[in-house]
């Protein structure tokens, strides 16, 4: 039986495109189409690999950037050569849907970022107050977990192709590896939880758990810095946290 998880955290297929052109370094003007669509298809593939519920607007876009993709690698004829000339690139409407996204995208941002006094309530103070800095922590994207979730596929040792018994791992069992962890130390780093994970398996069925605990709102994930390491916390104290999501004793060593 397969775990299939279901997030409503996820972003569209433009927070997509915009993560792979942000992380490949390009400018959204002069996408290079063959290498962003690889790298989105990519995606994709790990995604439906973790059983993560992939919209249909998420496979429209990457036909779109098949399509595209292919009139740019065919030969053009007469009557396209003369469509170009005028401007005419098969990246155009793409090019135009995400700087228009991307405004909406950054005037949302910046208006999520005032402080709720001074963006619905306004005061008057009588004596002015010494600013006091507060760290400002980013908020990681499904996009930067799967990126990094790459990384930690791509180091693990080949795997020889032979036939061996598996020992079961649960997502559920996971979950509370993961809580316990927590519950000890304040904080982990993501890449941390897969120090002592040797098979594609287990790092996938790792990866489901924290996901679900992110559904559930058990923990939280953030940088300190744009790039920095992906950090994990609990978002509540463990007595907020779901009973349905704890393994007693019993139950965990099947007694």
């Amino acid at each position: 039986m397969t775990t299939q998880v279901q997030l409503g955290i996820f972003e569209g297929p433009l927070d997509l495109l915009l993560h792979l052109i942000k992380k490949n370094e390009v400018s959204i003007t002069d996408i290079p189409i063959a290498s962003i669509t690889e790298q989105y298809l990519a995606t994709l593939d790990l995604m439906q690999s973790l059983d993560l519920d992939v919209a249909g607007e998420f496979l429209v876009m990457a036909a779109t950037l098949v399509h595209i993709k292919s009139r740019m690698l065919l030969p053009v004829g007469d009557d396209e050569a003369e469509e170009d000339e005028e401007g005419n690139d098969p990246r155009e409407e793409l090019v135009r849907r995400l700087l228009e996204y991307q405004r909406f995208k950054d005037a949302a941002e910046q208006l999520g970022q005032r402080e709720i006094l001074t963006r619905d309530v306004f005061t008057r103070s009588m004596i002015p107050t010494e600013d006091i800095p507060v760290p400002s922590l980013r908020e990681v994207s499904v996009f930067d977990l799967l990126t990094a979730l790459r990384r930690v596929l791509e180091r693990l040792p080949k795997e020889n192709v032979h036939e061996v018994t598996l020992e079961k791992i649960t997502v559920r069992e996971k979950m509370t590896l993961l809580l316990d962890t927590l519950h000890t130390h304040s904080k982990v780093l993501f890449d941390a939880l897969f120090l002592e994970v040797k098979t594609r398996l287990e790092v996938v069925v790792t990866f489901l758990a924290m996901l679900e605990l992110v559904k559930v709102r058990a923990i939280r994930i953030f940088q300190d810095i744009p790039g920095g390491p992906i950090q994990i916390e609990a978002a509540a104290g463990m007595d907020a946290v779901p009973s349905e999501l704890v393994i007693d004793e019993e139950e965990q060593h099947g007694t």
